[in-house]
């Protein structure tokens, strides 16, 4: 008997009306907001960029990937629709397997999106390792990270053709790398979202282990893993700090430990637990949710992210910070005693 099939059957809840918004990290939904209230943003994106550029992304999956149906990958298929119940979405998008030995998967497309995930995955991962990549690329389509990930997809390709234009090239990387911040929080939040659709924490970690090359997990240790999250993250000196910037800056996806160590922080918020139990926002609201909010529970992440971080370059800016606070405030108190004298001095003269 495998491993898989000695595991209990798990019974998923059903989130019903479940939005997005249930799902998504602050600084995610934050950038999505304001991009969303800019008038008529997305109709101008669709019209630039769908008119030719989508249509050639999926001839090219058409053309030399195979489609995922009943007949086709079925096993597949019965994941990718139970994924996409437990997050009660009817309609299911196009699915597609390409030959890659690497596991991964793709949202694409800005009027019609479709997923695409590798053969690696489908070999290498079992069942609910691809209910998580499944439902983590449903989470992406239902976000609307599609539309703007095929458009960092298009910038990519432009800056690299703009290379000998030194001041097209630089203001295009620097949208680019904006958006690749972004499209790192886009990440956590899909990953939130895998993890509501198989409500597994185990498969979930397991697949990122397995990103990170642990293909045999006989021979993984889940704490070892965590604790290399938590070295990561804290550990070493500036140099290190340095480094890590290099490393992410240019890069789509936070590294696999990172997002390990925030999925367990997610789940430990109680914020899983939650939505499990029926307390998520409803598509029927979404209408009603506040942009101001939004915004602020983006600066509130970033805030507490970084009061939080145990990364040696960030705590050497919070003392920065704290010492140029104590400077402002001695300045400030010398500044009212230095009135004060003075009011002093005039009134006895």
């Amino acid at each position: 008997m495998t491993d898989e099939e000695s595991r209990p059957v798990r019974r998923r809840v059903t989130l019903t009306g479940i939005s997005s918004r249930a799902w998504e990290h602050p600084a995610d939904r934050g950038a999505l907001t304001a991009l969303r209230e800019l008038r008529g943003f997305d109709d101008v994106v669709k019209a630039f960029f769908g008119m030719w550029n989508e249509r050639g992304f999926r001839l090219s999956f058409l053309a030399g990937a195979i489609r995922v149906d009943h007949r086709q990958y079925p096993r597949v298929y019965q994941i990718f629709a139970d994924a996409a119940s437990t997050l009660d979405v009817a309609e299911l998008p196009e699915l597609y397997v390409t030959q890659d030995p690497i596991i991964n998967g793709q949202a694409i497309g800005i009027d019609k999106p479709f997923i695409v995930i590798t053969t690696g995955a489908v070999e290498r991962l079992d069942d609910d390792e691809l209910r998580a990549v499944l439902g983590h690329e449903i989470g992406h389509v239902r976000s609307g990270h599609a539309v703007y990930r095929t458009i960092l997809l298009i910038l990519t390709r432009w800056a690299a053709s703009l290379s000998w234009l030194p001041i097209g090239a630089l203001a295009l990387r620097a949208i680019i790398a904006a958006m690749f911040e972004w499209w790192r929080k886009a990440e956590l939040s899909a990953d939130r979202a895998g993890l509501l659709a198989g409500q597994d924490p185990a498969a979930s970690l397991r697949l990122l282990m397995k990103l990170a090359g642990g293909g045999d997990l006989s021979q993984i240790d889940t704490a070892a893993f965590l604790e290399q999250a938590a070295e990561y993250e804290g550990g070493g000196d500036l140099r290190d700090s340095i480094h890590k910037i290099g490393m992410t800056a240019w890069s789509s996806h936070p590294v696999p430990v990172a997002r390990a160590a925030e999925l367990r922080k997610w789940v430990d918020s109680g914020e899983y637990a939650r939505i499990l139990g029926g307390d998520y926002p409803r598509r029927d609201s979404d209408g009603d949710a506040s942009v101001a909010d939004d915004v602020k529970a983006a600066a509130n992440s970033y805030r507490e992210s970084f009061n939080n971080s145990q990364d040696p370059l960030v705590g050497l800016l919070r003392k920065l910070g704290d010492g140029a606070a104590d400077l402002a405030g001695s300045a400030a108190r010398g500044a009212r005693s230095w009135v004060n004298d003075r009011g002093r001095r005039d009134g006895d003269s």
